[in-house]
C-alpha cells in the first residue's frame, strides 16, 4: 500500500494559550493516515510544551520565532524547521475539521504548489459559510478577488516551492498584512492552486484579531501589494479594486485627505467600486466607520 505524504502543521502563536491548545489538538486528532508534525512557533513569548497528547503517527515541536517579529516571520521560522514534504499553515485562533487533510492530499497534481479549502467564518454570535466562488483560482481571478474564503490556514503547500522558486512568506510587508493574498498571488503566478470546496477548516473572526482595526497597517499593507504585483496595473478593475480597499482604510483611520485621492483614483477606473464610495462617505463624516463594518460582518463580509 502506497504510503500517505507525511505534512508539517505550522501554528505561530502569540500569548493565545486556550485557542491555541484548540487549533494544535484540531491536527493532532486528523482523520488522516499518513505522519503529522505539528510546529508551534512561539512569537515574543516564552515558549512551553502544551500538555495534549500525542497519537501514534503524530509528532510535535515548539521553537521561538528567530527571524522578523509578527506572522511572516514565525510562518518561516516554522517553515524552515520542518521536516516533511509538504507544510500546513493554522493561525492559533482557528482549527481544523477532523477531515482536513484527508480531503486535501489526495487533491495534489504534479504541478500543484497548494490545495487550499473553503472555510467557516465565526464571528462568535454566527457562523457563515464561506465557498470559493470560481471554478479554477487563476492569477487573473486572484488579482480582481481576494477570495475571501480561501484563508491561509487551510493552505497546504508544497515545501520545496516555499524554499525555491515561490519563496518564503514575504517579511518585507508592513505589520505582515496581506501576507497570505501576497503568496495566493506569487503561487498562481507560478503553478497551479486547486482547492477543495467544502468547509474543513474554521475561522476565528473577532476584535482580538492581530488586524481588527489597524487601518494604517491595513493600507500600508495593500499600497504595499499594489506596488509588488504589476499585474494591478494592467487590469484597470483589479486596481480599482485594491485602490478603494486603501481609501476606505485611509479614511477609517483618519487620513481623509490621503482617502479621498485614492478615491479618485479608484472610481477612474471603475465608478462602481463601492469600497471607494463608502471610503468618500467616511471621509466626509456622511457615513461612520463603526456602521459600515458592523453591517458589512453581520453579513459574514469584510472590508
Amino acid at each position: 500500500m502506497t504510503r500517505l505524504p507525511a505534512v508539517t502543521a505550522v501554528i505561530p502563536t502569540h500569548n493565545r494559550p486556550d485557542q491555541m491548545r484548540r487549533a494544535l489538538e484540531s491536527v493532532l486528532t486528523q482523520n488522516y493516515d499518513g505522519d503529522i508534525e505539528v510546529i508551534v512557533v512561539f512569537d515574543a513569548e516564552e515558549p512551553y510544551r502544551p500538555e495534549v497528547e500525542v497519537p501514534p503517527g503524530r509528532s510535535l515541536k515548539t521553537i521561538v520565532n528567530n527571524r522578523s517579529r509578527g506572522l511572516a516571520g514565525a510562518r518561516n521560522s516554522g517553515i524552515l524547521a520542518a521536516a516533511n514534504e509538504y507544510v500546513a499553515f493554522l493561525d492559533d485562533d482557528d482549527w481544523w475539521f477532523p477531515g482536513k487533510l484527508a480531503r486535501q492530499m489526495p487533491a495534489f497534481a504534479p504541478d500543484t504548489l497548494l490545495v487550499g479549502s473553503a472555510m467557516v467564518l465565526d464571528d462568535g454570535e454566527h457562523r457563515h459559510e464561506r465557498l470559493i466562488p470560481v471554478p479554477e483560482v487563476t492569477h487573473a481571478v486572484l488579482l480582481r478577488d481576494r477570495i475571501a474564503g480561501l484563508h491561509s490556514s487551510t493552505f497546504v503547500f508544497r515545501r520545496d516551492a516555499l524554499l525555491g522558486d515561490l519563496g518564503l512568506v514575504d517579511e518585507n510587508l508592513p505589520g505582515s498584512y496581506g501576507e497570505d493574498y501576497d503568496l495566493l498571488l506569487r503561487t498562481s503566478g507560478l503553478g497551479r492552486i486547486d482547492v477543495i470546496n467544502e468547509p474543513l477548516v474554521s475561522v476565528t473572526w473577532s476584535q482580538n484579531s492581530y488586524f481588527f482595526g489597524k487601518w494604517g497597517a491595513y493600507a500600508e499593507g495593500l499600497e504595499y501589494l499594489l506596488n509588488t504585483h504589476a499585474g494591478f496595473k494592467n487590469d484597470r478593475k483589479a486596481y480599482a479594486r485594491i485602490a478603494g480597499q486603501i481609501a476606505f482604510a485611509r479614511a477609517a483611520n483618519g487620513d481623509r485627505r490621503t482617502a479621498r485621492q485614492w478615491v479618485r483614483t479608484s472610481l477612474s477606473r471603475n465608478p462602481t467600486q463601492i469600497k471607494a464610495w463608502l471610503a468618500l462617505g467616511i471621509s466626509l463624516h456622511l457615513l461612520s466607520t463603526k456602521w459600515v463594518v458592523g453591517t458589512v460582518q453581520r453579513l459574514g463580509k469584510g472590508i
